[in-house]
């Protein structure tokens, strides 16, 4: 499964679009079967180097891991991620929708955005 697709790139807020919203609203949600983790995407845009070039993408969102926070991730990052020969996954059920639904049906606590 292709995890951010073209349609989902158009989609996405560019970083810090949402920065002021006291409620942001989540657009991908990303898992791994064998894990407790969850990564919420709230915004994102590549990364470019020197010439133009796309290197990778980075996402900004809630990552409910050990120690959740909001912070950045990279697509390179969970496309590495393979354990016990299984990729990271995308919830291709999952649909956008304000953080605060999404906190009270993950049961997720946050103290600051």
């Amino acid at each position: 499964m292709k995890l951010l697709t073209s349609e989902m790139r158009k989609k996405l807020p560019k970083y810090k679009a949402q920065e002021n919203s006291k409620d942001p609203t989540v657009y991908i949600k990303f898992f791994h079967v064998f894990s407790s983790w969850y990564w919420f995407v709230t915004e994102g845009e590549p990364v470019l180097d020197n010439d133009g070039i796309e290197v990778d993408f980075h996402f900004f969102g809630y990552v409910k891991g050990d120690f959740p926070e909001w912070g950045t991730f990279a697509l390179s990052e969970l496309e590495s991620i393979n354990l016990r020969g299984l990729p990271m996954e995308r919830d291709k059920f999952f649909s956008p929708q304000p953080w605060s639904k999404v906190k009270e049906d993950y049961k997720l606590y946050d103290s600051v955005i």
